[in-house]
């Protein structure tokens, strides 16, 4: 008969739930690095948005103060967080869902608030790694934004981030995986076009731009270039718009969040 390895009483079996801090660190660190190592993820929060900080300071497509990148610096960050934030964030939602994620998940020792307090801890950490790369590009650009506005413009982006994640957990927890990826891809690129990110609502005609105003994207944008272009405080509009459809959107989504 062999000798054991390890003396009998070495282990002792301590069945039970971790640590919370540690069960979420490790289920936000799993969330962030599943994003980050996707692909199509990747097209969508980074890719795009550099593409567009260059070409629109590159390219005048439309007059802009010189120089350019400073305007429009602050909407490709506004875009860059709805794209993490509310597109990204349904999407893989809604696949999660079709693929039986959420129901493993929920059947661990998991419980519900930190499943959601993790994605929502992913989505700060991949907004983070957004904003440092364009930011490191609108600078070799020649972007020299307000110093007065920074802190304005991290606060607008956590709460930017938090809000568009509630709207695309409501978006992505509800519907069938292909109705998600089609139809956050289309509210995607409606937004970027008439949510106020490339066209400012104040260039719009008549009520359509008062109604741009109160989208995210919109109030958003409108917060990012108050702060680092204009150095100013936001005004208050804009932090009761995204924290009215943050709320709005997390209320409905606790009730129509689906496991599968």
């Amino acid at each position: 008969m062999s000798t054991p390895t390890f003396p009998a009483g070495t282990f002792t079996p301590a069945p039970g739930r971790g640590r919370v801090g540690r069960m979420l660190f490790v289920h936000a660190r799993t969330e962030a690095l599943l994003t980050l190592r996707n692909s199509e993820q990747i097209l969508l929060t980074l890719l795009i948005p550099v593409v567009l900080l260059v070409g629109l300071t590159v390219v005048h497509v439309f007059d802009l103060p010189e120089p350019r990148v400073d305007s429009v610096a602050p909407r490709v960050f506004a875009l860059a967080v709805m794209s993490s934030a509310f597109t990204g964030q349904a999407i893989a939602l809604g696949f999660d869902r079709r693929y039986g994620v959420l129901k493993r998940l929920a059947a661990t020792a998991l419980p519900r608030w930190l499943l959601v307090t993790g994605r929502a801890l992913a989505g700060l950490v991949v907004v983070a790694v957004q904003l440092v790369v364009l930011g490191v590009l609108a600078a070799v650009l020649g972007w020299s934004p307000a110093p007065a506005g920074l802190a304005w413009a991290l606060l607008l982006a956590v709460l930017g981030t938090l809000s568009f994640g509630a709207l695309g957990v409501l978006l992505g927890g509800a519907l069938k995986a292909e109705v998600v990826l089609g139809l956050a891809n289309i509210v995607w690129f409606v937004l970027l076009l008439g949510g106020g990110i490339i066209v400012p609502p104040d260039s719009m005609p008549g009520v359509l731009g008062d109604i741009t105003a109160l989208l995210p994207s919109g109030a958003l944008t409108d917060g990012m270039h108050t702060a680092l272009v204009d150095g100013g405080v936001p005004g208050w509009s804009v932090f009761v718009v995204l924290a009215g459809w943050g709320a709005v959107a997390t209320v409905v989504a606790t009730r129509t969040t689906k496991l599968s």
